[in-house]
């Protein structure tokens, strides 16, 4: 972190950052990382690629990004806050999707005059960056894509988009007929958004390969989690759900390279039985809300109990890669058709009914043979709140342990949370 610093400041000032906040900011997270991720215990040795990610996350990641803007190899970059923007489009018009800051809290008070203080974390997350000016993915994006996935976040961009760029999406709430054609529209729309934000046009062949590079991505992280149903473990919940983040951020053709790498680490690891817990850990899988950069602490808590994440249904985890997009259409217009149907089919807590959610749940939960299911919601956040009691419910009724869990970004309810998890774990 003191490298960084040293060799990027003037980037970070270019891009209008208050650096000394930012560089506060930055002692802060690494200093977190390195107390979640760097006292876990048998790692696989390709988390390496991990760890310099993490330790390039602000700094030589953002000089890539920038360069290539510069040097013409990117239009555009493009901030997003969720999986319902599609990446394969902006990649096919030359730009560049990624993920923005909103997994912490930062210059809350601030954030408090723009928005109700009973908001979300998330959301009251992402107005904290911008207002403190601190997160290098939002300063250096030409245009943050947002969604109407609940009234929460529709509401924030109306103030954030007074002081960014912004395109808000239209995210249908009902899958029906006549849904799924006005999503088509809104992703035609949205192709159109970024032809003429980028000034490249969405060709057959760049749409065709963006497909495919996003696709390969996907099919890595699946690679990767099909070796998590092992006893033991060959990989920590901390490190898969790194991975998934790392995959909003970082370079799809370098990370999926990497992902493949630990993947068939995880894979030799789990043949000779080799694991980050003794066999017979207690096996857990997450649901819920999407945990951003750098909200650990809830997979810190459980796998510092003694238990192991073994998967997770959620925006940061089997949501992102579960579902590959047709690799066989013909046009634009057929690709972007696939597309569309591909995100429409994101089990996201916005829809209903959402039996959908619930049977993922309860096939992953056997699949990964898990011990029990914990479902957390960051507070106030009505969705997953609402859809906790007939997730409890449904788990329950396929005989597997269920908790739920609602918290936000700070420390303080650490302890509490410690003493709920080790006892969900000595029960189940």
């Amino acid at each position: 972190m003191v490298q960084e610093e040293q060799d990027f400041n003037k980037m970070w000032s270019d891009l209008g950052m208050d650096v000394a906040a930012h560089n506060s900011l930055l002692d802060a997270v690494g200093q977190m990382y390195e107390t979640v991720f760097l006292t876990q215990k048998n790692r696989p040795k390709s988390t390496t690629y991990l760890d310099n990610f993490a330790n390039n996350l602000h700094s030589g990641r953002i000089r890539e990004m920038v360069d290539a803007r510069k040097d013409g190899k990117t239009k555009k970059i493009i901030g997003s806050f969720c999986l319902y923007v599609p990446e394969e489009i902006v990649i096919a018009a030359g730009g560049i999707e990624v993920g923005l800051c909103a997994g912490a809290n930062w210059n809350t008070d601030e954030a408090e005059r723009y928005i109700p203080r009973n908001t979300c974390p998330l959301i009251k997350g992402f107005m904290g960056f911008k207002l403190g000016r601190v997160c290098p993915y939002i300063e250096s994006a030409d245009l943050v894509v947002g969604e109407n996935t609940c009234d929460g976040k529709k509401k924030a961009y109306e103030q954030f988009s007074k002081m960014k760029p912004m395109y808000v999406m239209d995210v249908p709430h009902v899958r029906n007929n006549n849904t799924k054609e006005i999503w088509r529209q809104e992703i035609y729309r949205f192709a159109e958004k970024m032809e003429d934000e980028t000034g490249q046009e969405i060709t057959l062949e760049s749409l065709s390969r963006a497909i495919k590079l996003v696709n390969d991505k996907r099919r890595a992280l699946q690679r990767l989690s099909m070796t998590r149903a092992a006893d033991p473990a060959p990989i920590s919940g901390l490190d898969s759900l790194l991975t998934i983040q790392a995959a909003f951020m970082d370079d799809s053709a370098r990370l999926t390279q990497a992902i493949n790498a630990l993947a068939a680490e995880c894979e030799e690891r789990a043949a000779t039985g080799v694991g980050v817990k003794p066999h017979g850990a207690k096996r857990v899988l997450y649901t819920g809300t999407p945990m951003a950069v750098p909200n650990w602490k809830l997979f810190n808590i459980i796998e510092k109990c003694g238990g192991v994440v073994v998967g997770e249904e959620c925006c940061t985890g089997s949501r992102y890669y579960k579902d590959l997009v047709p690799e066989d259409g013909k046009t634009v217009e057929e690709m972007l058709d696939a597309i569309a149907d591909r995100y429409l089919n994101i089990h996201c807590a916005i829809f209903t009914p959402n039996q959908d959610r619930r049977d993922d749940v309860i096939s992953m939960a056997h699949r990964l043979h898990v011990n029990g299911v914990i479902d957390c919601s960051l507070q106030f956040c009505t969705l997953y709140d609402m859809e906790s009691f007939s997730m409890k419910e449904a788990v329950q009724k396929a005989g597997i342990p269920y908790m739920h869990i609602s918290t936000d970004y700070s420390t303080e309810d650490e302890g509490q949370l410690k003493t709920r998890v080790e006892a969900f774990l000595e029960m189940i």
